[in-house]
């Protein structure tokens, strides 16, 4: 395959920021897919816990994720292949060639597979706040219609829905942060001075392991394809990938914040528990908005979940980018219904969860490596490997990674055993 030659900033010419807007696509899917209930709550108990101490790990794992997910994008765009093809032609050594797909197959499914059920929970648990409606009666219900927008075969739908989602869980979190008036002294020495208070190193690791999440690097280097085709369309791209991810930056944030402002202190149990103390702030409105929060929530990380199971295994397996094929669908519709069936029976998927941890614990610093090694591969990339800077910050990114990858490895390794 010829491999064009770098193009110069001056291609594209000056953009506005009304330009940079019209490029979300691809990396908004990314934003929202990490911004799911997990989420929510892991921001809401760290603000609970810690206050705004730890906001600097948020800060980190936003700029992680930018760097990985520009690496894994690049890469679609010039090779117009996934990561599962990159990971698969890498190595020529059947142990570690196979090894490596069966690897990245087996946790990335069972990972998606896992949390699939907590997702709809999330989502139902949103309407069920207003409503009353039982979640394992929602939750099967939502993922029915998950079900049917992933059959669909239509990517662009998925896509405006994602970004719709965007928007409203920006307009919801954001707004009630504004509302709690935070103290700005103590906000920007939480954004800035990392400090890892005691008792706070196993929520740092979970505040960067819901960000960067490792399925979402196959996603992106898929999607990029359906929006992207020649090299002049990297700094759109790039636009794409560091707006929409810094806007999911923001609205973690913006939910941790407004926990530290308003329950600090308090022994936190979901998301859902912020409207509690919004209450005499945003009088019945409370309820309301953090109830559309999460169920915007929900709905983004429950459609990306199978989604990114799909693209990854279609990747790995050289089925090829098309959601309209009959073996994507199946691999879909398997992740999906494993939601619906847990949701439905309202079964705390804690052991399958510690596995999942466990497994994306290996996951994570393996694929990070294997992406710089692949990122600098000049038979596949060309001119478009990656420069020194960004060897330098994807390797500092990586090596934090697998120290962190380790940590939650052994730790969900000794949770399990006890």
């Amino acid at each position: 395959m010829a491999i064009p030659n770098r193009i110069s900033n001056s291609d594209s010419g000056k953009r506005t920021w009304k330009d940079r807007l019209n490029i979300i696509g691809p990396g908004a899917i990314v934003t929202a897919s990490f911004i799911g209930p997990g989420t929510v709550t892991t921001a809401t108990r760290a603000g609970a816990s810690f206050g705004f101490a730890l906001l600097w790990a948020i800060v980190f794992s936003i700029i992680a994720t930018i760097v990985l997910q520009e690496m894994t994008g690049r890469l679609g765009i010039i090779t117009r292949k996934g990561l599962g093809d990159a990971v698969r032609e890498q190595f020529i050594n059947p142990i570690l060639k196979y090894g490596s797909m069966w690897l990245v197959i087996i946790a990335i499914s069972v990972g998606c597979a896992a949390y699939m059920a907590g997702d709809l929970l999330g989502t139902s648990l949103g309407i069920s706040t207003i409503t009353g409606i039982p979640t394992n009666v929602l939750g099967p219900i939502v993922g029915v219609i998950i079900l049917f927008l992933g059959l669909s075969g239509s990517y662009k739908l998925i896509e405006k829905l994602m970004i719709f989602l965007i928007v409203i869980m920006s307009i919801t979190f954001i707004t009630t942060m504004f509302m709690t008036q935070p103290a700005i002294g103590e906000l920007f020495k939480g954004t800035f001075i990392p400090n890892i208070p005691p008792g706070s190193i196993i929520m740092i690791i979970a505040l960067i392991g819901t960000t960067v999440v490792p399925y979402n690097l196959f996603l992106h280097a898929s999607n990029v394809q359906e929006r992207w085709n020649k090299p002049s369309d990297l700094k759109d791209s790039r636009w794409d990938t560091i707006i929409s991810i810094c806007v999911g930056g923001l609205i973690t944030a913006a939910v941790l914040i407004t926990a530290g402002a308003t329950i600090k202190g308090m022994e936190i149990q979901s998301g859902a528990d912020l409207s509690l103390q919004l209450e005499p702030i945003m009088g019945e409105w409370a309820l309301i908005f953090i109830s559309i929060g999460l169920f915007a929530a929900g709905l983004s990380s429950a459609l990306a979940a199978p989604l990114g199971a799909a693209m990854t295994v279609s990747s790995v397996l050289k089925w090829g980018n098309n959601m309209k094929d009959k073996r994507f669908k199946i691999v879909f519709v398997i992740i999906i219904s494993i939601g619906i069936i847990g949701s439905a029976l309202e079964l705390n998927p804690l052991s399958v969860l510690l596995f999942a941890q466990a497994l994306n614990g290996i996951l994570l610093p393996v694929i990070a490596i294997t992406l710089l090694v692949i990122m600098n591969n000049k038979k596949r990339l060309g001119n478009y490997t990656n420069s020194l800077k960004a060897n330098i910050i994807g390797g500092i990114v990586a090596l934090i990674c697998t120290g962190l990858g380790t940590y939650s490895l052994v730790d969900a390794i000794l949770t399990f055993l006890n």
